[in-house]
This record gives C-alpha cells, sequence and structure tokens, in this order.
C-alpha cells in the first residue's frame, strides 16, 4: 500500500496541486485501500462501486465526491487502470449559500482576535480577498506598496494574480513586521524556523474570536474572502473586476455573490410593483 500512495504523491505532485489538495487526495486513498486489505488491481468494478455506496449512507454528498476524486486519481492516473471507474460518477452536491458577515460583524471578529500575527493574516485575507492558504504563504517581496498591490503567487490552479494593497492594510502588516522582526522572506513565520505560520492555528483564533464575540454565523477564514467579494459588490464594483481578484477560472462561481448581496436584492423592484394602477379588488 505505502508504494502505491507514494507514486500517488509523486503523480500529484506532478500535477502541480496544492499541498493541501494532495494531502486530502491520499487520506481518502488511504482510506480506500485499507478498507479492501488488498492489491487495488485486485478489485473489482463492482467492489469499487459498494465502496461509494457505503459511503454515501454515513456521509455527505461533499465528502463522498471527495473519495471519489481520489479513487479516480488513484485509477485513471497513478495505477493506470481506468476501467475500472468507467461507472463511477460523482454525487450532486446542493449548491448552499454561505452566510455573509456584515461589515460590523467583520469589525468586531477582526478586533477579538488575540495574536497579533493572527489577526494579521485574517486581515489580509479580508482586505484582499485571499484564501487562507495564500495569506499564511505570503512574502514580504509579494507586498508592493508602491504600486499599491499584493502578489499572490501560486494560488489555486498554479495561477498568479495582483490584488489591491489598501492603506490599512500596508499599516497593519508594518506594525506587525515591526513586532516580530520576521526572518526574510516569510512575512507570516511559523515556530519552526523557515516555515509559515499554521492555517490551523489562525482558524483556532477566528473560531475563539467568534464565541467571544458571540456571532451566531458559520465563521472560517474563507468566510472574510465571502465578506471581502459580497462588500466590493455593494459598493459597486464589477462582478468581472471581483473575478480577478478572487482568482475564479469561472465568472458563474464569481456570480454567485449577487445572490448573497442585500444591497442589490433590496435595490431591484418587484416587478409586482409595475403592474398599471387601478384598484384592486375588494376581498370577499
Amino acid at each position: 500500500m505505502a508504494n502505491v500512495l507514494d507514486r500517488m504523491r509523486d503523480d500529484l505532485a506532478l500535477k502541480n496541486l496544492a499541498d493541501g489538495t494532495i494531502e486530502h487526495y491520499l487520506r481518502y486513498a488511504r482510506a480506500f485501500l485499507e478498507h479492501h486489505k488488498q492489491s487495488p488491481l485486485k478489485l473489482k468494478e463492482e467492489d469499487i462501486r459498494k465502496y461509494v455506496l457505503n459511503l454515501s449512507e454515513h456521509h455527505t454528498p461533499s465528502t463522498v465526491k471527495m473519495h471519489v476524486a481520489a479513487i479516480h486519481f488513484l485509477y485513471k492516473k497513478t495505477l493506470r487502470r481506468p476501467n475500472l471507474v468507467r461507472s463511477l460518477f460523482f454525487p450532486k452536491v446542493p449548491r448552499r449559500l454561505p452566510d455573509i458577515l456584515g461589515r460590523e460583524e467583520v469589525h468586531k471578529l477582526l478586533e477579538a482576535v488575540d495574536s497579533t500575527m493572527h489577526r494579521a493574516v485574517l486581515k489580509t485575507a479580508y482586505g484582499a480577498g485571499l484564501r487562507i492558504a495564500e495569506a499564511c504563504s505570503l512574502l514580504v517581496t509579494d507586498i508592493d506598496s508602491e504600486r499599491g498591490v499584493i502578489h499572490v503567487r501560486n494560488g489555486k490552479r498554479a495561477r498568479d494574480r495582483y490584488v489591491m494593497l489598501s492603506p490599512t492594510l500596508l499599516t497593519t502588516l508594518r506594525e506587525c513586521w515591526k513586532l516580530y522582526r520576521p526572518a526574510l522572506p516569510l512575512l507570516f513565520p511559523g515556530e519552526k524556523p523557515g516555515t509559515f505560520v499554521s492555517q490551523e492555528a489562525v482558524r483556532k483564533s477566528l473560531r475563539a474570536a467568534s464565541r467571544k464575540i458571540g456571532i451566531t454565523k458559520r465563521v472560517t477564514p474563507h468566510s472574510l474572502r465571502h465578506a471581502f467579494a459580497t462588500h466590493l459588490l455593494e459598493d459597486g464594483a464589477d462582478i468581472r473586476t471581483i473575478q480577478l481578484l478572487l482568482g475564479h477560472s469561472s465568472i458563474r462561481t464569481t456570480a454567485r455573490y449577487i445572490q448573497v448581496s442585500l444591497a442589490h436584492i433590496q435595490k431591484t423592484p418587484s416587478p409586482l410593483d409595475g403592474l398599471p394602477a387601478g384598484g384592486e379588488k375588494k376581498a370577499k
């Protein structure tokens, strides 16, 4: 099993997937292999299908989808046996709209974070619309104060992009740098020399801040990215600009923020109000 997983890790790395994605694929592939306790080449198409059916009885569609993705990669790329997963389809995952934090909620949440560094990371996530992995892995050289931009390197799908660097965020980053004096080139160093700040540690700080101020919405670092996009939209930014800032490959992904923007919903008149006036029928 170890040899198969090692080879799969190499294949995932060759595809240049993010470290977090690689670990997720390997975790689900390991669970699949440990369940069957035999070479995956000895399994039949029906064995794989039954495994996924069993998963669907105990897990959400989104979790099953990740398992299926890992199994697909294992057989199609690493084992070169695509026929064994030809009938293995991805479950349909319900698209739920995210809870959006209001501006005052974002302000209180950030102020409630105890760690100065973690607060700076989260302000970066909100102020520039970054994913938590992108914010944690920033380098000092990625901050271009002269041009007023942040260079996001090797984002999702290995894409680089530029995002705005707000004066408020720049002040926060400079204060954080003066306090911690990180060894170059890291902007947010971890506890071990040469490592980035832990994403999980930042998440824990955010959860603690959320509990402290009593927010009932589900709050994660990605919630700040959702808030960034929605607040930009409400301030009049066009959807194409938001797409570029977020690094979305499809405009359809960005367009969902129109559905959660209360400003857009409230300003859109109902067609009922456009009907000719002429008196309503009296209730019988």
